[in-house]
């Protein structure tokens, strides 16, 4: 008994200086409900202020997309554009555009809001099997251009602008993502 309590209280103490698991900018969540995100500075752009070649990305990236309006995103070092519009069977869209420190626009993903009964159900399946598992209130299917991963934005009830999960959809598989996707 009298061994029992210091080994207990070096266990508290280890464990209470350990830092937390981290990758990328956020923490990892075992439950799967990620942290805040990052400070992200947001401001519209009007159609006469969008940087050269912008329009033309976004014609080329999914052709006969009307554009709607467009935000600057600054967030961790890197300025996205997020463009809004409509695809030609009207449609809402929206088409992420990293602008590099060179000033090179390169499309990052395209993105659209689903019913969440519509996600595969592999991806239902591997949220639900997280601890604190919600059923989301808006989910945004966010297909990457590069690499062919999907990436489904989970909203839980009264979080409403920033997803509370992260389920990456590849090559057949589905994962809870441990940290928030980059774009």
């Amino acid at each position: 008994m009298r061994r029992t309590a210091p080994a207990l209280i070096l266990a508290a103490a280890l464990a209470a200086c350990s830092p937390a698991a981290e990758t990328g900018n956020n923490a990892i969540a075992d439950n799967g409900v990620l942290p805040e995100g990052p400070e992200t500075a947001i401001s519209n752009v009007a159609a006469a202020e969008l940087p050269a070649g912008l329009a033309e990305l976004v014609e080329a990236t999914v052709p006969g997309t009307t554009i709607a309006e467009a935000e600057r995103k600054e967030r961790e070092g890197r300025i996205y554009y997020d463009v809004e519009g409509t695809r030609p069977d009207g449609s809402e869209i929206e088409i992420d555009v990293l602008q590099g420190a060179d000033g090179k626009l390169s499309a990052v993903e395209v993105q659209r809001d689903i019913d969440w009964a519509t996600a595969p159900a592999q991806v239902r399946a591997a949220a639900a099997a997280k601890k604190d598992a919600f059923t989301p209130e808006r989910v945004i299917e966010s297909r990457q251009v590069e690499g062919g991963a999907t990436i489904y934005e989970l909203f839980a009830p009264g979080r409403k602008d920033e997803p509370a999960m992260e389920v990456r959809w590849q090559g057949g598989k589905a994962e809870v993502l441990g940290e928030r996707w980059a774009h």
